[in-house]
Protein backbone atom coordinates (compact mmCIF):
# COMPACT_ATOMS: atom_id res chain seq x y z
CA UNK A 1 0.00 0.00 0.00
CA UNK A 2 1.34 3.45 -0.85
CA UNK A 3 2.30 5.55 2.22
CA UNK A 4 1.92 9.02 2.65
CA UNK A 5 2.01 11.53 6.24
CA UNK A 6 -0.27 14.09 7.45
CA UNK A 7 1.47 16.68 8.16
CA UNK A 8 -0.47 19.04 9.54
CA UNK A 9 -3.44 17.68 11.96
CA UNK A 10 -5.06 19.39 15.09
CA UNK A 11 -5.76 15.41 17.20
CA UNK A 12 -5.82 17.53 19.97
CA UNK A 13 -8.97 18.96 19.27
CA UNK A 14 -11.91 17.87 21.70
CA UNK A 15 -13.85 16.46 19.33
CA UNK A 16 -10.72 13.62 19.25
CA UNK A 17 -11.03 13.50 22.98
CA UNK A 18 -13.29 9.64 22.97
CA UNK A 19 -11.82 7.94 20.08
CA UNK A 20 -8.06 9.40 19.13
CA UNK A 21 -6.45 5.54 19.30
CA UNK A 22 -9.15 4.26 16.48
CA UNK A 23 -8.48 7.78 14.39
CA UNK A 24 -4.85 7.27 14.51
CA UNK A 25 -5.85 3.08 14.38
CA UNK A 26 -7.71 4.11 11.04
CA UNK A 27 -5.11 6.54 9.66
CA UNK A 28 -2.41 3.70 9.55
CA UNK A 29 -5.02 1.24 7.97
CA UNK A 30 -5.33 3.60 5.35
CA UNK A 31 -1.52 4.20 4.79
CA UNK A 32 -0.97 7.25 6.58
CA UNK A 33 2.32 6.41 8.55
CA UNK A 34 3.50 9.49 9.82
CA UNK A 35 0.84 12.08 11.95
CA UNK A 36 2.55 15.70 13.09
CA UNK A 37 -0.14 17.09 15.46
CA UNK A 38 0.22 21.20 15.40
CA UNK A 39 -0.35 23.40 18.57
CA UNK A 40 -1.67 26.57 18.24
CA UNK A 41 -0.56 27.89 21.73
CA UNK A 42 1.37 26.35 24.88
CA UNK A 43 -1.32 24.54 26.27
CA UNK A 44 -2.26 23.09 23.08
CA UNK A 45 1.42 22.48 21.83
CA UNK A 46 2.00 20.44 25.38
CA UNK A 47 -0.96 18.42 24.20
CA UNK A 48 0.33 17.66 20.79
CA UNK A 49 3.48 16.51 22.64
CA UNK A 50 1.52 14.32 25.32
CA UNK A 51 -0.48 12.75 21.63
CA UNK A 52 3.38 12.20 20.16
CA UNK A 53 4.18 10.31 23.15
CA UNK A 54 1.46 8.25 23.41
CA UNK A 55 1.22 6.83 19.89
CA UNK A 56 5.03 6.23 17.79
CA UNK A 57 3.77 7.73 14.69
CA UNK A 58 2.97 11.33 16.09
CA UNK A 59 5.09 14.09 16.04
CA UNK A 60 4.34 17.59 17.62
CA UNK A 61 4.63 21.18 16.40
CA UNK A 62 4.95 23.60 18.95
CA UNK A 63 3.99 27.02 18.66
CA UNK A 64 1.17 30.13 18.60
CA UNK A 65 -1.32 30.57 16.13
CA UNK A 66 -1.67 34.25 15.06
CA UNK A 67 -5.52 34.31 15.89
CA UNK A 68 -4.69 33.68 19.44
CA UNK A 69 -1.99 36.42 19.43
CA UNK A 70 -4.45 38.86 21.98
CA UNK A 71 -4.04 35.93 24.60
CA UNK A 72 -0.22 35.39 24.27
CA UNK A 73 2.39 36.72 26.47
CA UNK A 74 4.71 39.58 25.60
CA UNK A 75 7.63 36.78 24.36
CA UNK A 76 6.31 33.18 23.59
CA UNK A 77 10.04 31.79 23.03
CA UNK A 78 10.21 31.19 26.52
CA UNK A 79 7.64 28.75 26.97
CA UNK A 80 7.70 27.59 23.81
CA UNK A 81 11.63 26.79 23.23
CA UNK A 82 11.27 24.79 26.32
CA UNK A 83 8.99 22.45 24.64
CA UNK A 84 10.60 22.35 21.34
CA UNK A 85 13.61 20.53 23.27
CA UNK A 86 11.38 17.45 23.09
CA UNK A 87 12.58 14.70 20.70
CA UNK A 88 9.17 14.54 18.79
CA UNK A 89 8.94 18.01 18.05
CA UNK A 90 9.68 18.40 14.59
CA UNK A 91 8.86 22.30 13.92
CA UNK A 92 7.73 25.36 15.38
CA UNK A 93 4.10 26.14 14.66
CA UNK A 94 1.49 26.89 13.80
CA UNK A 95 2.70 29.93 13.62
CA UNK A 96 2.45 33.37 10.79
CA UNK A 97 -0.39 35.98 10.35
CA UNK A 98 -4.06 36.04 9.88
CA UNK A 99 -5.20 39.33 7.79
CA UNK A 100 -9.04 37.50 7.53
CA UNK A 101 -10.53 36.94 10.94
CA UNK A 102 -11.05 40.43 12.72
CA UNK A 103 -9.42 41.15 15.49
CA UNK A 104 -11.28 39.46 18.39
CA UNK A 105 -13.39 36.90 16.38
CA UNK A 106 -11.96 33.85 18.20
CA UNK A 107 -11.67 35.58 21.91
CA UNK A 108 -15.07 37.01 22.00
CA UNK A 109 -14.29 40.68 21.26
CA UNK A 110 -11.61 43.21 21.80
CA UNK A 111 -11.00 47.34 21.32
CA UNK A 112 -7.62 46.79 19.91
CA UNK A 113 -7.92 47.87 15.70
CA UNK A 114 -6.83 46.16 12.58
CA UNK A 115 -3.03 48.13 12.69
CA UNK A 116 -2.29 47.34 16.08
CA UNK A 117 -3.95 43.47 15.64
CA UNK A 118 -1.63 43.13 12.73
CA UNK A 119 1.13 44.54 14.60
CA UNK A 120 1.20 42.08 17.45
CA UNK A 121 0.99 39.00 15.29
CA UNK A 122 3.86 40.11 13.58
CA UNK A 123 5.80 40.68 16.42
CA UNK A 124 4.29 36.81 17.38
CA UNK A 125 5.42 35.57 14.03
CA UNK A 126 8.77 36.74 14.13
CA UNK A 127 9.45 35.92 17.62
CA UNK A 128 8.74 32.04 16.62
CA UNK A 129 10.81 32.89 13.37
CA UNK A 130 13.82 33.49 15.68
CA UNK A 131 13.23 30.64 17.82
CA UNK A 132 13.39 27.94 14.67
CA UNK A 133 16.26 29.65 14.12
CA UNK A 134 17.91 28.87 17.44
CA UNK A 135 16.48 25.34 17.88
CA UNK A 136 17.28 24.42 13.71
CA UNK A 137 13.80 23.85 13.05
CA UNK A 138 11.37 24.89 10.25
CA UNK A 139 8.20 26.44 10.86
CA UNK A 140 4.68 26.03 9.94
CA UNK A 141 3.09 28.68 8.37
CA UNK A 142 -0.49 29.85 8.57
CA UNK A 143 -0.81 32.81 5.81
CA UNK A 144 -4.86 34.14 5.40
CA UNK A 145 -5.21 36.83 3.37
CA UNK A 146 -1.63 37.44 4.02
CA UNK A 147 0.68 35.37 1.73
CA UNK A 148 2.84 39.07 1.09
CA UNK A 149 3.31 39.83 4.35
CA UNK A 150 4.69 36.69 5.72
CA UNK A 151 6.80 36.43 2.62
CA UNK A 152 8.28 39.75 3.91
CA UNK A 153 9.17 38.54 7.06
CA UNK A 154 9.95 35.30 6.41
CA UNK A 155 12.74 36.61 3.64
CA UNK A 156 15.36 37.51 5.47
CA UNK A 157 15.81 34.21 7.24
CA UNK A 158 16.01 32.25 3.73
CA UNK A 159 18.92 29.54 3.90
CA UNK A 160 18.12 29.42 7.55
CA UNK A 161 14.53 29.01 8.26
CA UNK A 162 12.15 26.75 5.63
CA UNK A 163 8.44 27.01 6.29
CA UNK A 164 5.24 24.91 5.17
CA UNK A 165 3.00 26.99 4.07
CA UNK A 166 0.21 24.92 5.12
CA UNK A 167 -3.34 25.35 3.83
CA UNK A 168 -2.38 26.25 0.83
CA UNK A 169 -5.09 27.84 -1.13
CA UNK A 170 -3.02 30.82 -3.66
CA UNK A 171 -2.47 30.57 -7.50
CA UNK A 172 0.59 29.16 -9.44
CA UNK A 173 2.38 32.63 -9.07
CA UNK A 174 1.97 32.32 -5.90
CA UNK A 175 3.19 29.25 -4.92
CA UNK A 176 6.54 30.10 -7.46
CA UNK A 177 7.15 32.99 -4.39
CA UNK A 178 7.03 30.41 -1.44
CA UNK A 179 9.53 28.58 -3.53
CA UNK A 180 11.92 30.82 -4.60
CA UNK A 181 12.65 31.63 -0.55
CA UNK A 182 13.37 27.61 -0.31
CA UNK A 183 9.45 26.65 1.40
CA UNK A 184 7.34 24.25 0.85
CA UNK A 185 3.22 24.34 0.48
CA UNK A 186 0.66 22.38 1.67
CA UNK A 187 -2.38 21.64 0.17
CA UNK A 188 -5.45 19.82 2.23
CA UNK A 189 -8.71 18.28 1.11
CA UNK A 190 -9.94 21.67 -0.44
CA UNK A 191 -7.59 20.42 -3.25
CA UNK A 192 -10.89 18.03 -4.01
CA UNK A 193 -13.42 20.94 -4.06
CA UNK A 194 -15.43 21.22 -7.26
CA UNK A 195 -14.77 25.14 -6.31
CA UNK A 196 -11.36 25.59 -6.01
CA UNK A 197 -9.90 24.91 -9.74
CA UNK A 198 -7.78 27.76 -8.72
CA UNK A 199 -5.63 25.03 -6.39
CA UNK A 200 -5.48 22.32 -8.58
CA UNK A 201 -4.02 24.64 -11.21
CA UNK A 202 -1.38 25.62 -8.44
CA UNK A 203 -0.50 22.16 -7.94
CA UNK A 204 -0.09 21.30 -10.98
CA UNK A 205 2.52 24.44 -11.38
CA UNK A 206 4.17 22.28 -8.32
CA UNK A 207 7.27 20.04 -8.72
CA UNK A 208 7.19 16.54 -7.31
CA UNK A 209 9.08 17.07 -3.94
CA UNK A 210 8.42 20.45 -3.31
CA UNK A 211 4.62 20.19 -1.49
CA UNK A 212 3.46 18.28 0.97
CA UNK A 213 -0.34 16.50 1.78
CA UNK A 214 -2.02 17.65 5.14
CA UNK A 215 -5.75 17.14 6.23
CA UNK A 216 -5.57 20.03 8.93
CA UNK A 217 -7.92 18.07 10.51
CA UNK A 218 -10.82 17.86 12.23
CA UNK A 219 -11.18 20.66 9.41
CA UNK A 220 -12.05 20.51 5.52
CA UNK A 221 -13.44 17.10 4.93
CA UNK A 222 -12.33 16.11 1.47
CA UNK A 223 -14.32 15.12 -0.94
CA UNK A 224 -16.23 12.42 -1.43
CA UNK A 225 -17.33 12.36 2.26
CA UNK A 226 -17.60 16.53 2.25
CA UNK A 227 -21.15 17.23 3.66
CA UNK A 228 -21.97 14.05 4.78
CA UNK A 229 -18.87 13.52 7.53
CA UNK A 230 -18.64 16.46 9.75
CA UNK A 231 -15.06 15.50 11.41
CA UNK A 232 -12.24 15.42 9.34
CA UNK A 233 -9.25 12.70 10.54
CA UNK A 234 -5.77 11.66 9.11
CA UNK A 235 -6.52 9.32 7.41
CA UNK A 236 -8.42 11.49 4.76
CA UNK A 237 -5.28 12.19 3.24
CA UNK A 238 -5.53 8.72 1.13
CA UNK A 239 -8.47 10.85 -0.73
CA UNK A 240 -6.49 14.13 -1.13
CA UNK A 241 -3.86 11.89 -2.47
CA UNK A 242 -5.63 10.20 -5.38
CA UNK A 243 -6.89 13.91 -6.81
CA UNK A 244 -2.86 15.27 -6.41
CA UNK A 245 -1.85 11.87 -8.46
CA UNK A 246 -4.50 12.58 -11.00
CA UNK A 247 -3.38 16.60 -11.23
CA UNK A 248 0.28 15.61 -11.22
CA UNK A 249 -0.20 13.05 -13.78
CA UNK A 250 1.13 10.05 -11.60
CA UNK A 251 0.46 6.99 -10.00
CA UNK A 252 -0.34 7.17 -6.00
CA UNK A 253 2.89 5.21 -5.81
CA UNK A 254 4.87 7.82 -7.53
CA UNK A 255 3.55 10.63 -5.38
CA UNK A 256 4.26 8.49 -1.95
CA UNK A 257 7.62 8.65 -3.12
CA UNK A 258 7.52 12.13 -3.96
CA UNK A 259 5.97 13.19 -0.71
Amino acid sequence: MPTFYDTHSHLDDPRFNDDIAAVVARAGEAGISKIICVGTDVASSRRAIQLADAFPNLYAAVGWHPTHVLEAPDDVRPALRTLAQHPKVVAIGETGLDHFHAPGTRSGGTDVGWDEYKSRQARLFQQQLELAAECGLNVVVHHRSSLDDCLKLMAPWTGRVRGQFHCFEDDADAVQRVLAIGSLVSFTGMLTFKNKPIMRDALAATPLGQFMLETDCPYLVPEPNRGKIKRCESAFVRDTARVAAQVKGCNVEGLSEAT
